[in-house]
């Protein structure tokens, strides 16, 4: 693996910093993509979604929610929705860059921040929000063993993909799917600069194409 130098550096170049600030018209929400380095392996931090939860109870997902009007910016709600639900402090994540955002299933326009946490962190999750918080190897998600891909879904410019993932720690199994996924998949193509063992649905090479015309698409709607 590269060093987490090297990672922060192949990261950094696909930042799109505060570009997409000036869409006022489009409800906005910022996920946490929360990373660290384990026995030389980079790790993703998920949370399950709390089944009392109105939309996406039991789904898994990424720390974040809707932006508030105190955030000053999307970083701002990435980091202060990771505090509320996992008690994350965001002077414990070392920001690395800002992603293209993408579009929810609800129509939200979600902002991706990727950050570097220690490895010693340790969770506690808002009982009210988050009911499980695991951390899966980030090369999970460019291997074919417990992928699949729904493609032609409405809505959807590429596959739907979906993994199901074992945790070593709890021995529970979780299903990773949609939004979560992609972004889980996008991140390990730009961090680990290999190619998946499946069909991503967006160019390698320039992976923001792909969320460019998805964006294009929505925005000539309105």
């Amino acid at each position: 693996m590269q060093t987490k130098a090297q990672v922060i550096a192949a990261l950094k170049q696909f930042d799109v910093r505060d570009k997409f600030d000036s869409l006022p018209v489009l409800p906005k929400a910022s996920v946490l993509i929360p990373l660290f380095v384990r026995d030389g392996k980079l790790h993703v931090v998920l949370t399950q979604r709390s089944q009392q939860l109105r939309t996406g109870g039991g789904e898994v997902c990424l720390p974040g929610g809707k932006r508030d009007p105190s955030d000053l910016d999307d970083v701002d709600t990435a980091l202060r929705e990771a505090m509320e639900e996992i008690s994350l402090k965001p002077d414990d994540v070392q920001v690395v860059c800002t992603l293209y955002p993408v579009f929810s299933k609800t129509g939200l326009l979600v902002t991706p921040v990727v950050g570097f946490i220690e490895e010693t962190f340790h969770p506690t999750p808002n009982p009210a929000e988050v009911s499980a918080v695991f951390t899966v190897p980030l090369d999970f998600f460019i291997c074919e063993k417990d992928h699949s891909a729904a493609h032609g879904v409405p809505g959807m410019l590429g596959p739907l993909h979906s993994f199901y993932f074992q945790d070593p720690v709890s021995g529970r199994e979780f299903h990773i799917w949609g939004l979560t996924a992609l972004l889980a998949v996008l991140v390990a193509v730009l961090a680990l600069k290999r190619k998946p063992e499946f069909d991503t649905g967006f160019d390698l090479e320039d992976p923001f194409s792909f969320f460019h015309q998805i964006l294009h698409l929505r925005l000539s709607k309105l």
